[in-house]
């Protein structure tokens, strides 16, 4: 589910960026615009920013090979 939402809002965002000339340095502009976009028309956006919260929390924490 959160690679199909994430392949909507990648390619969103090549349009943003094919509509802006294709000029460099606001990937990260076109990325929240689109994820934006994509997720405010979804049912499944509620579900998508709780995986990928997750998933950042996961990131965050110490695994026990980490802790000395």
């Amino acid at each position: 589910m959160v690679q199909m939402i994430e392949r909507k809002v990648r390619s969103r965002a090549q349009q943003l960026y094919e509509t802006r000339g294709q000029s460099e340095g606001q990937d990260l502009q076109d990325w929240f615009q689109a994820e934006s976009e994509v997720l405010e028309s979804s049912i499944l956006a509620p579900l998508y920013r709780r995986m990928r919260s997750n998933d950042a929390a996961e990131q965050l924490e110490p695994t026990s090979e980490s802790v000395s």
